[in-house]
């Protein structure tokens, strides 16, 4: 029965493979052929469908009866004739129409031309200062609200405080058995937010230099904190795959939010609706209400890890960072506005500035700088290893902008930590805008 069975199989293949129209295009079928041309019809040229009728009824009967029986209009009479016996091109975008037997067919010109905004000049970014003293990946940085330090975590166990302007150590914090990898300065008080990969979430008081403050209840590392910039909260999120909001004065648990995947990495706070925006190793993006303490909205365009999200200082957008490219949204409800690309490798820090230049770090050692408003990336600084380290460690993991955004500052692999400016001495001729508009902008 089986040897039958596969001689039956055996004879109709080879049936098929002779047979004479084997390979051609089969018969079209009528009904839907036309039916394809009528969507295709309705597509196209539904938006003037009713222009020639208008036009028509606008003229009166006499003109179209007229425009009937005379003969379509030849744009060149007689090949001697010269060039003026041309009729005049139609001005971009007029409404173009055609005279033939069966009446007025109105179509609109195509745009030439594509609406896409310039991008304004920058100037071109530099290396300022090379500082070391961590023994570790620089894996946190934050800026003091008053411009005068800021702070550094590493995998060195460490939280050391440098000063802004000469980058002279202050102090050095121990207390945390695992790499740091989240801090914040708060504006309203004197206090400092670690958190690290052992599970500890600390409040350091700087008036003392101790922790005053423990907040308990995430199960595995935390890996990103925020303050919230109006209220006495600080989020956490962690590879327990929650973000947790906390009383900053009570050490109270205010809510547990729940829904990701996977580790939590990107965490970003404002005062407007959705206050807390996070991001995961799910390749999700979670925006959240605050009062409810559960996700409004769940966006899924990421097909990777997002591993940072950066909130512009003034508008009411965010963009977010990912292995396969950058995505830029906007608030409150999280629509896709477009694609930043040029990375080719996985991003692991964002920042922004006041005026419109956006800081993305890579693993590769590379920092691109772009345009906000259109996200053309104006310049690519390469970090160079320091000695003694090896040629994969020139990777970026941290970056913040300090309160002027005249001042980028990065923590990489290789446990330097740099600080870039920009050059005073650029201007629009010495260094031109090079800008194309693409050709398509793809939008998924």
């Amino acid at each position: 029965m089986v040897l039958e069975t596969m001689l039956m199989r055996s004879r109709k293949r080879t049936h098929e493979m002779y047979l004479s129209n084997y390979g051609q295009r089969p018969p079209e079928h009528a009904a839907s052929a036309m039916l394809r041309y009528g969507c295709k019809e309705a597509a196209e040229y539904g938006m003037v469908k009713e222009m020639a009728a208008a036009a028509s009824a606008a003229a009166g009967p006499a003109a179209a009866a007229e425009a009937s029986r005379a003969p379509p209009p030849l744009a060149i009479q007689d090949m001697s004739s010269s060039r003026s016996a041309l009729p005049p091109p139609p001005a971009a975008g007029a409404v173009v129409a055609h005279v033939g037997k069966g009446g007025t067919h109105i179509m609109p010109r195509r745009h030439t031309q594509r609406d896409m905004p310039k991008p304004e000049w920058h100037a071109p970014w530099k290396l300022m200062r090379v500082i070391s003293g961590h023994l570790g990946w620089v894996r946190a940085i934050a800026v003091d609200p008053t411009n005068n330090w800021f702070v550094t975590g590493s995998a060195d166990r460490t939280i050391k405080v440098w000063d802004l302007a000469s980058g002279v150590l202050k102090l050095t914090l121990t207390g945390h058995i695992s790499t740091v990898r989240g801090l914040a300065v708060s504006a309203r008080s004197p206090y400092l937010f670690s958190a690290g990969e052992d599970k500890m979430v600390k409040c350091w008081d700087l008036e003392y230099n101790k922790v005053i403050r423990h907040y308990h209840g995430h199960l595995s590392g935390v890996y990103c904190l925020s303050l919230h910039p109006t209220l006495d909260l600080l989020v956490t999120g962690g590879r327990d795959s929650v973000a947790r909001v906390w009383d900053v004065r009570t050490k109270a648990n205010v809510h547990t939010l729940t829904g990701h995947q996977q580790t939590v990495v990107g965490l970003a706070t404002q005062a407007l609706e959705p206050q807390v925006i996070t991001g995961s190793m799910d390749s999700t993006i979670r925006l959240w209400d605050l009062v409810a303490g559960r996700a409004s909205a769940v966006l899924t365009n990421h097909k990777k890890a997002v591993r940072a999200i950066a909130l512009h200082p003034q508008e009411y957008t965010f963009v977010s960072a990912s292995a396969d490219n950058m995505k830029k949204w906007l608030c409150p409800d999280g629509k896709f506005l477009h694609n930043v690309t040029g990375h080719n490798c996985i991003v692991n820090s964002l920042s922004v500035n006041e005026d419109g230049v956006m800081a993305s770090g890579g693993d590769n050692g590379n920092i691109h700088m772009w345009d906000w408003k259109t996200g053309h990336c104006f310049q690519t600084l390469q970090t160079i290893a320091q000695p003694g380290s090896l040629e994969s460690e020139r990777g970026i993991f941290s970056s913040a902008f300090d309160q002027s955004g005249s001042r980028l500052i990065t923590g990489e692999a290789d446990k330097t930590i740099k600080m870039w400016k920009e050059d005073p001495d650029a201007t629009q001729e010495s260094h031109p805008l090079h800008w194309e508009p693409p050709r398509d902008r793809k939008r998924y």
